[in-house]
């Protein structure tokens, strides 16, 4: 126990290194997936019949194949097969590679998401819409979206919860998250090695974050009370 006590501020202030690298993660792949994901779901319910397949293409590709594969190719393929290592090999490329990965993947469970939102909508007020004179714009800010984002909240939120959780996978291809850094440990990182009790901290990370999300989302979805559908 006086081990551990000893050993623990070097413990921590590399835990909250590597969860600040998470916390990038995380909001990188929310501000990119979000936007991407709408255009991808816009691409999937259009008329023009090529547009539409390679948008479902693409979501039946990124959501049947697992994130650590997705990983693994984008980061590795373009230097081993491609010869042309666009990513670099520093942490700054090893980033920027999950980064794409993961907004890629999100961003497609995001669209089926938006997909059913929109469908959901009743057709006959976007008809009623119509005959009021309002341009489809109008409908779909006005009337659609507002409706949308009342049922898209509670399946939104839990994929939210869950890429708190799958940033983890970056650490295949070396990027230094926060479990990264708590496996460090274990190898002899800041003098420090065989130690397996670091990798117990990352889970309170993780509950902490994830606690304050839930009540953040939680206060969303109230919010949104008083658009009865």
């Amino acid at each position: 126990m006086e081990l551990i006590l000893e050993q623990l501020p070097v413990v921590v202030a590399a835990l909250n290194t590597g969860f600040l690298q998470t916390l990038r993660l995380f909001f990188i792949t929310l501000l990119g997936a979000f936007p991407l994901g709408l255009v991808i779901a816009f691409g999937s319910m259009s008329r023009i019949r090529i547009l539409s397949l390679s948008a479902r293409l693409l979501i039946w590709v990124i959501r049947g194949t697992p994130l650590m594969i997705q990983l693994l190719i984008i980061y590795y393929f373009p230097g081993l097969v491609l010869h042309t290592p666009i990513w670099g090999g520093g942490e700054s490329g090893r980033f920027l590679a999950a980064s794409i990965s993961f907004v890629l993947n999100y961003a497609c469970y995001f669209s089926e998401i938006y997909r059913g939102g929109i469908q959901s909508v009743p057709i006959g007020q976007q008809e009623a819409g119509l005959v009021l004179g309002m341009t489809r714009r109008q409908i779909f800010f006005r009337v659609t979206l507002l409706q949308m984002v009342k049922r898209i909240v509670p399946p939104i939120s839990n994929e939210v919860i869950t890429l708190v959780k799958d940033t983890s996978l970056a650490r295949i291809i070396a990027l230094q998250e926060v479990i990264w850094a708590g496996q460090a440990f274990m190898k002899g990182s800041h003098g420090i090695s065989g130690a397996i009790w670091p990798l117990f901290f990352t889970a309170v990370y993780y509950l902490i974050f994830n606690g304050i999300l839930t009540v953040l989302l939680a206060r969303l979805e109230k919010s949104l009370d008083y658009f009865r559908i």
